[in-house]
């Protein structure tokens, strides 16, 4: 089986070769998906590392974190209407929380904060009142507030708690103007997707998949990566695959790079390989 797989993605990669190139056309969604994952580890850890240090936890409204010249930043702001920031935690890209400075001194937001706050406020209250946005037993909403490249965005995913699982999907992208006015909201999947992960090391599962429906779109979303860097490590998955209706999107968790491949060289590819292995068996018995 694994002979078969190491030969079709060998042909399929020849057989792209000079077409046009989909694995290029979705790399600015692999971009912004390792972007979420670098603002959720330094939420993960900001928060571990804050709340060993902060003893005043009536006073903690919450949190978000972004990125400033390579360095992740997680910060917490007080219970108030017109709050404070009263922990900043900042990472190098190691995460390590050994060498994580910890500031517990209160300040201001600057201006970059102050608009990540509002547009976090504002998805917080559209989560609050809106039906489109659903929560189901045993998971949280999690938002993650992104101010890049003059684009303002809040996206929402469902973490799981407890442990051994991960969730794809049930996953919302709220988009803002340069006034911090929300001006779209959308469901990303349209369903959510439990895949259950440990158990015995001979019972480990290499690969797993998903698929998307037209409305979430051809490629990989962006919560999809986030989601599988943060959790691939644990499950200890190879891979993983997306499909959908033009295109398979095969993500390596092993070296977090994605490749996608047109589902019709790949059906083309399947078929010929299988005829390859029918000349060979009635060969064997001709021998």
């Amino acid at each position: 089986m694994n002979k078969t797989l190491t030969l079709i993605f060998t042909l399929l990669t020849l057989s792209v070769f000079g077409q046009s190139n989909p694995t290029k056309e979705a790399q600015p969604i692999v971009a912004e998906g390792k972007l979420l994952y670098q603002l959720e580890m330094a939420s993960w850890y900001g928060t571990d590392l804050f709340l060993e240090n902060y003893k005043d936890r009536d006073n903690i409204g919450g949190y978000f974190s972004y990125i400033e010249k390579d360095i992740a930043i997680c910060i917490f702001f007080s219970m108030a209407d017109s709050p404070k920031v009263i922990g900043t935690i900042s990472f190098d890209k190691t995460y390590n929380i050994k060498t994580a400075k910890i500031d517990l001194s209160e300040r201001s937001f600057t201006p970059n904060e102050n608009d990540i706050y509002i547009i976090r406020k504002i998805a917080w209250a559209e989560i609050s009142t809106d039906t489109l946005f659903k929560t189901y037993k045993n998971t949280s909403l999690n938002l993650i507030p992104l101010i890049s490249k003059n684009e303002k965005k809040v996206y929402v995913l469902t973490g799981p708690q407890d442990n051994g699982v991960i969730i794809f999907g049930n996953d919302y992208l709220l988009t803002f103007d340069k006034d911090n006015k929300l001006l779209i909201k959308k469901q990303l999947h349209k369903n959510i997707i439990t895949i259950h992960y440990g158990g015995n090391e001979e019972e480990q599962i290499e690969g797993t998949m998903h698929n998307h429906q037209p409305e979430t779109g051809d490629f990989i979303t962006a919560t999809d990566i986030c989601t599988l860097m943060l959790y691939e490590k644990f499950a200890k998955w190879k891979r993983h695959t997306v499909v959908s209706e033009k295109y398979l999107n095969i993500w390596d968790c092993e070296n977090d790079q994605l490749t996608v491949i047109s589902l019709d060289i790949f059906d083309e590819v399947s078929e010929d390989e299988e005829k390859r292995n029918r000349k060979k068996d009635r060969e064997l018995k001709n021998d």
